[in-house]
């Protein structure tokens, strides 16, 4: 990216019409195969409903869905074309840019407060958070946030494995977002994650008397050309750093509130702990 900095904001995008565009194609290439979108459906495994849902530019398909009625309909690549610009439709504009270099980073590191990181959300949880939102998404969006949340945790199967580290305020972890049942499934799922070798989990606890990192949430990626990046949430004002002077500040910022924080087998003790006490 040329600029040091590159604000973002949650504005409608250029892509925003990406969804419609793939739709109105995907129709025209159905309807001149003279294939139903019921037999579409059973082909590539959903309801004649959502792919009227795909077609309408409502629901955002995934790459497998893109790629098998690329092949059904004969489209010679016209629809796995949209393959790339899908995936990033798929993300709230502000986070565009952000979860495109997650997706082939080497290294991410996360400083989570709030609610649990991204990347180790459950399906269940994921919903509920985004259920919470205000003013409140519609029911579609919901879905389609959640899909994609899922989605970019395929950056634990990736060979060769990235280096993934969180840093979590330990009030995360003990607040029964979405009631005790999801509560209790996340937790599962950051025992499960942390077992991982090539992940680290931390946990800052309410004793500590040193925190370094009170301003709030970040991420900190690495890409295989050996680029840092730095990704700061804030409301409609995201920012992803790429000035080496703002970068580094945080990365000093993360070393330090990983210094503090209880080491990675004292912290999933704690998250073990935690589950016995939903």
């Amino acid at each position: 990216m040329s600029e040091e900095v590159q604000e973002l904001d949650d504005q409608p995008q250029p892509d925003s019409v990406v969804p419609l565009i793939f739709g109105r194609l995907l129709k025209r290439l159905r309807a001149q195969a003279g294939v139903e979108r019921a037999e579409l459906g059973r082909v590539t495994g959903y309801s004649a409903a959502t792919i009227a849902s795909f077609e309408q530019g409502r629901r955002i398909p995934n790459a497998k869905f893109i790629m098998q009625a690329d092949e059904t309909l004969d489209a010679k690549g016209a629809l796995t074309d949209f393959v790339e610009e899908m995936e990033k439709a798929q993300y709230p504009a502000f986070f565009q840019d952000a979860a495109a270099l997650e997706k082939k980073a080497v290294a991410v590191h996360f400083f989570g407060v709030q609610t649990v990181p991204g990347l180790l959300q459950t399906e269940d949880y994921a919903r509920a958070v985004f259920a919470m939102r205000r003013p409140p998404l519609d029911v579609a969006t919901i879905e389609q946030r959640v899909a994609a949340r899922l989605a970019r945790q395929e950056i634990f199967e990736r060979k060769p494995a990235p280096t993934v580290t969180f840093v979590m305020e330990e009030a995360i972890l003990r607040q029964r977002l979405g009631g005790p049942a999801v509560m209790r499934g996340q937790l599962e799922q950051i025992l499960l994650v942390g077992q991982r070798p090539n992940v680290q989990i931390q946990v800052m606890p309410h004793e500590a008397e040193e925190h370094p990192a009170l301003s709030g949430r970040f991420t900190l990626i690495e890409t295989m050309q050996g680029r840092r990046m730095a990704y700061v949430e804030a409301y409609k004002n995201s920012r992803l750093f790429t000035d080496r002077s703002t970068v580094r500040e945080l990365e000093e910022r993360y070393g330090l509130v990983r210094a503090e924080a209880l080491s990675s087998r004292e912290s999933l003790a704690l998250v073990e702990k935690m589950l016995g006490e939903v």
